[in-house]
């Protein structure tokens, strides 16, 4: 493959909660259920973009991300797969689905979120990728972001395979995709079945009126357990059955095959071909036990705290306690502010173990280049696996606690991963800062910087500001164990 293979779309909150159902509700003839585990994973394009990357590929999603809790625990689930997110903005909350379930079946699906929001417009570095792509999958959730102008410019520009999955509130597929897979129900909502007529006709009328609405090469009508059948120029559809019968929860099994599909494109096969393949491996996914066989453990949850009440745009602590300026509500709160006034969104990051003049002085310097500074800080857990078992000296607790009491630090998020990569890509910060030391030359520093490289994704800028030379953590600690053995 050239380049990775991009996923582009609507990215949901999907949790499945487990639980057990003893007794009705005293109140009303329904079934109580005792939960006992919650498992939180990426759904909608997310759950697609991580079915390709467990595949071992090189996947891209750009999808829509929203300032709040459910936002910033989908970065971290995404960054958890290995998959890497280029974010646009996201008005509104996190679409989020919640399926309650016993026995391994769905009792009531629960969703939240509201009406679509609308999408922000991609940065330059969101439409280079899409045109770098090895393969493209867009995986429509009816939400908005297949519908945003300058995303389908630039679909419509590549030259790469573009497998499209769509929704029927969605818009219609770019012309001249590759393939379109949409399932049974979908056709019959987008193409007005016959009377009387039969599933396979029903398929194949459904599936050559979209290719010829669509101008697409090919259409692959999924037909759950039985396969799926393909239409292309010719007249004569292709049904490739399943390779044996497979039951189970289908939950993502249409996200299974159109990652499949976008893959096997990807690597050079023929339509039919890479429907074949998607066949199998959707088959195999549902018959080996659905989603929550097939995905890799979840992420930590990233740290929350209340949300503090509304703050203007100045440093200090404005009337919030230091408590209420720590975690995803408080940067949540935060973001909603300084977005609506048009403000700049400052961040900088680190372990802060103990906390020195180095320290101020970069934070002070960070605080001016903006209109509030977010401090991403590593966890406990993060900062042992960078430092050693002996590290933190403080606790995140304490250490979260000292950060947000200064005036130039207006909220304080930490992050368990050993990168800030998935809190970055949530919050969308302007600006990256971070602390130097000028005395060994000039040049673009910015450029050696990793945090550089996850800033283009959304047109964000990283800047170094002059380091107090001769302060360190670690000369602290060895310092002050010196003094203490002698």
């Amino acid at each position: 493959m050239r380049g990775p293979v991009v996923v582009l779309g609507d990215t949901l909150l999907d949790r499945d909660v487990e639980g057990v159902v003893n007794r009705l509700c005293p109140d009303s003839p329904v079934p109580v259920l005792d939960e006992t585990t919650a498992t939180d994973r990426p759904g909608g394009a997310g759950l697609a973009a991580v079915f390709a990357a467990a595949q071992g590929a090189e996947v891209v999603l750009v999808t829509a991300l929203a300032d709040d809790a459910g936002g910033a625990r989908l970065t971290a689930l995404l960054a958890a797969a290995g998959v890497q997110v280029f974010p646009l903005a996201l008005s509104g909350a996190t679409p989020e689905k919640i399926r309650l379930r016993a026995r391994g079946r769905v009792l009531l699906r629960h969703d939240r979120g509201g009406t679509s929001g609308e999408p922000g417009q991609p940065s330059a570095e969101v439409l280079r990728v899409i045109g770098a792509a090895s393969a493209v999958l867009v995986s429509d959730y009816g939400r908005g972001v297949a519908r945003q102008p300058a995303l389908r410019d630039a679909l419509a520009a590549t030259r790469a395979p573009v497998v499209w999955d769509p929704h029927p509130r969605g818009p219609a597929a770019v012309p001249g995709v590759h393939l379109a897979t949409p399932n049974e129900s979908e056709v019959r909502e987008l193409v007005p079945a016959l009377p009387g007529a039969s599933r396979l006709a029903t398929a194949s009328r459904g599936a050559q009126g979209l290719r010829r609405r669509w101008r697409a090469g090919a259409v692959a009508v999924t037909l759950g357990g039985d396969g799926a059948l393909l239409c292309h120029a010719g007249s004569t559809p292709l049904v490739v059955p399943t390779p044996g019968s497979a039951e189970g929860d289908t939950c993502g099994a249409g996200d299974r095959f159109a990652a499949a599909a976008s893959l096997a494109l990807a690597q050079g096969a023929l339509v039919s071909e890479a429907v074949q393949v998607a066949v199998a491996e959707a088959s195999a996914y549902v018959a080996g036990g659905g989603v929550a066989a097939a995905l890799p453990p979840s992420a930590p949850p990233v740290r929350a705290s209340s949300a503090p009440g509304p703050r203007a745009l100045q440093p200090g602590p404005r009337g919030a306690s230091v408590a209420d300026r720590v975690g995803v509500a408080a940067v949540a709160t935060l973001l909603a502010e300084v977005r609506a006034a048009g403000g700049t969104v400052v961040a900088t990051g680190g372990c802060f173990d103990l906390l020195h003049a180095g320290h101020v002085a970069t934070l002070e310097a960070a605080r001016q280049l903006g209109d509030c500074l977010i401090v991403c800080l590593n966890s406990d857990a993060s900062v042992a696996l960078l430092k050693g078992p002996d590290r933190p000296v403080q606790s995140e607790g304490d250490r979260s606690r000292l950060l947000a009491a200064l005036s130039c630090v207006d909220a304080v998020l930490i992050f368990d991963e050993p990168t800030p990569e998935a809190a970055l890509s949530w919050v969308r910060p302007d600006v990256w800062v971070k602390g130097g030391d000028y005395a060994t030359g000039g040049g673009d520093a910015s450029a050696t910087l990793p945090e550089a490289e996850v800033l283009r994704r959304w047109g964000g800028n990283t800047v170094v500001v002059p380091y107090l030379d001769g302060r360190s953590t670690t000369d602290l600690i060895v310092r002050t164990f010196a003094e203490r053995t002698r």
